[in-house]
């Protein structure tokens, strides 16, 4: 069959599935008006996942049916779609959650706990993993004494168990552990567990208020205070909760720009604070053509470890003002905006400064910090220097296929959202510090740490809104390990070029490179996009010898990190049967979703966002007694 056959057939069965669900979504026997509300003003952005494509950013239908009524309210009234949902009544608005939201019942706890007598959290074990970088300077790089892995482990892994989650369709964050507690964020599921590693149960749930959605850090709260766990949540506010209890200590809002305000990279706690990346940006504001797009910035703001109180805030540029244009229906526009930090902040003790990562410009007039990388000093947060990766970069998500009014004028404006997504990342030598960091471009940038000077760089592809680097790099000092997700068919001038590929740090040679290729043969009938959604977008993990990262097709994958082999491979797209009783299916494995400790390896599989198909489960592997 030519591929010209092939891709009308794959049309033409994309438009009967579309048809049938607007039929069976509109039927007769589905005339609930919140279904009338969200197909007159959602269906646009947030199609069901089969017709989602790779350029898709909003979640799908079916991410939205997974959460609870006061997530969605304060979604609409206060969060990332308070501008869209502006042009809504009072009563469209309760339609609209009545319609999407799941009911909640927490009954499913009761199989999930340990029994009584094993619910103590011993902190005085060893500490194997206190935040999503593994140490402060971001390397991704694990001991196998920490990891209790070695190399040859990884050939014969096999799954100790798997927790589910209800209700749930994407898990996104990292855990840390402490000797055989592991602390797990199960961000879609507002619950945050101390698991028995060995058994797959959990000793405490913390029920938070509010959405999770960054990973976890861990610590001493000062030089007296009790030992902690710091989250972020979807709603702009951190979290501080007794790692022995499971029981809040402390809680602030740090929405200063008001509403709109996520918290997606891991909070860093160092010595007596929490540095907090803030990733507002109006991005999802701008696609409603009525919004006076855009407002809100990147900042990172550091608090009081013991209080929670704001010591000191950087703001990526000024707060935005009208800026005397309107869009293409008469709205007036406002700017600067943009440049949200998606990424962990990484501290530099020695120079006594924190390294930085963000995003795009949502509006005009465009900033040298987005795009950018970016040295504050860890005292006082004045801005040190400024790396741009890509000069004017202005995307908000008016900016689809077809563009909406408050879609940037695109004759000065490159449309890429071509954001830094992962971390930057210090690598001490003896000749001379190197700072990384990988860009959605497809590049991976190496810079002097005391002035941003570049010092090397290599690029993969063309990159994408979804492709490039997404979420981040590894580097064992030697090597750095850029992912490349690259989504979607090739078309026009766009080459994907999905895969693994490294570098040697010091020079920026190239090293060995692993081109990612389509599976779907005999695999499960829920995978999505499996010949167009296969590259790598999740942060990878290097324990001892081995390079841990993972397709968005839902493969585990495993490498050799000096000769690029394959150790392992893992299809985690498939059901399970749980330690707690809840169903499990697996799906795409995104984010901040690989970890190790105390002689496992812990992999979140789900991710319904981005095209990616759905999952619900925690998994947790060990070596097998084969060798």
């Amino acid at each position: 069959m030519t591929k010209l056959n092939r891709s009308a057939l794959k049309l033409a069965g994309i438009l009967l599935t579309c048809v049938m669900w607007l039929q069976a979504a509109f039927s007769a026997e589905n005339t609930h008006p919140g279904a009338v509300v969200f197909e007159r003003n959602c269906s646009g952005c947030h199609l069901p996942a089969a017709l989602a494509n790779a350029d898709q950013a909003a979640p799908a239908l079916e991410y939205l049916q997974t959460l609870p009524a006061a997530t969605l309210e304060f979604t609409l009234n206060e969060g990332v779609m308070y501008g869209q949902a502006s042009v809504l009544s009072n009563e469209e608005r309760a339609a609209l959650v009545e319609y999407l939201a799941v009911p909640e019942d927490d009954s499913w706890l009761a199989g999930t706990m340990c029994a009584a007598d094993n619910r103590r959290v011993d902190l005085q074990q060893p500490v194997w993993l206190a935040g999503v970088g593994v140490d402060s300077n971001g390397s991704r790089n694990m001991s196998s004494e920490n990891a209790g892995l070695q190399t040859s482990d990884f050939k014969n892994l096999e799954l100790a168990w798997a927790m589910a989650f209800p209700n749930v369709s994407m898990l996104r964050s990292s855990p840390v552990m402490v000797g055989s507690t592991l602390f797990f964020a199960a961000t879609g599921a507002r619950k945050v567990l101390a698991i028995d590693a060995n058994l797959g149960c959990a000793k405490w749930v913390f029920d938070s208020p509010t959405r999770l959605r960054s990973s976890l850090a861990y610590g001493q709260l000062g030089d007296a205070g009790p030992y902690a766990l710091i989250y972020g949540d979807a709603e702009g506010h951190v979290y501080a909760i007794d790692a022995a209890s499971g029981v809040q200590l402390w809680a602030t809002d740090v929405r200063i720009h008001g509403y709109g305000v996520r918290l997606t990279g891991g909070m860093v706690l160092h010595g007596d604070r929490v540095l907090v990346p803030v990733s507002a940006s109006g991005v999802q504001q701008g696609a409603t053509p009525t919004f006076e797009c855009c407002v809100g910035h990147g900042e990172v703001i550091a608090l009081d470890a013991v209080t929670g109180a704001i010591e000191w805030v950087y703001h990526t540029m000024p707060e935005a003002e009208y800026t005397g244009e309107r869009n293409s229906i008469g709205v007036r526009l406002r700017g600067p905006s943009g440049a949200p930090i998606w990424s962990t902040p990484t501290v530099d003790g020695k120079r006594g400064r924190v390294y930085i990562t963000t995003g795009e410009n949502t509006s005009h007039p465009a900033t040298v910090t987005s795009d950018a990388v970016i040295a504050i000093d860890l005292e006082t947060g004045a801005q040190l220097w400024v790396f741009q990766g890509l000069w004017n970069d202005v995307w908000n998500t008016a900016c689809g296929r077809t563009a909406g009014p408050n879609c940037p004028n695109q004759a000065p404006s490159t449309l890429a959202d071509k954001d830094f997504g992962g971390s930057a990342v210090l690598v001490e030598k003896a000749e001379g510090d190197i700072l990384l960091a990988g860009q959605k471009t497809g590049d991976i940038w190496a810079l002097n740490p005391d002035t941003g000077v570049l010092l090397w760089n290599q690029r993969i592809g063309q990159g994408t809104t979804l492709g490039g680097n997404h979420w981040g790099i590894a580097t064992d000092g030697e090597r750095v390990f850029l992912p490349i997700n690259d989504p979607g068919e090739a078309r026009d001038t766009y080459v994907p070029q999905p895969g693994m590929y490294s570098f040697f740090v010091g020079t920026g040679e190239p090293s060995w490179s692993h081109r990612a290729a389509a599976k779907c043969d005999n695999r499960s009938p829920r995978l999505l996009a499996c010949d167009t959604h296969y590259g790598h977008s999740v942060m990878p993990l290097l324990v001892d010898g081995a390079l841990i990262s993972a397709s968005v097709d839902g493969r585990l994958i495993v490498f050799d990190k000096d000769s690029g082999d394959i150790l392992f491979e893992y299809d985690t797209v498939r059901d399970y049967t749980t330690s707690n009783g809840v169903p499990g299916i697996g799906g795409a494995i995104d984010s901040h979703s690989i970890a190790a400790g105390g002689g496992m390896l812990f992999v979140n599989s789900g991710y319904g966002r981005f095209g990616g198909t759905p999952g619900n489960v925690l998994l947790a592997f060990r070596a097998g007694t084969a060798r």
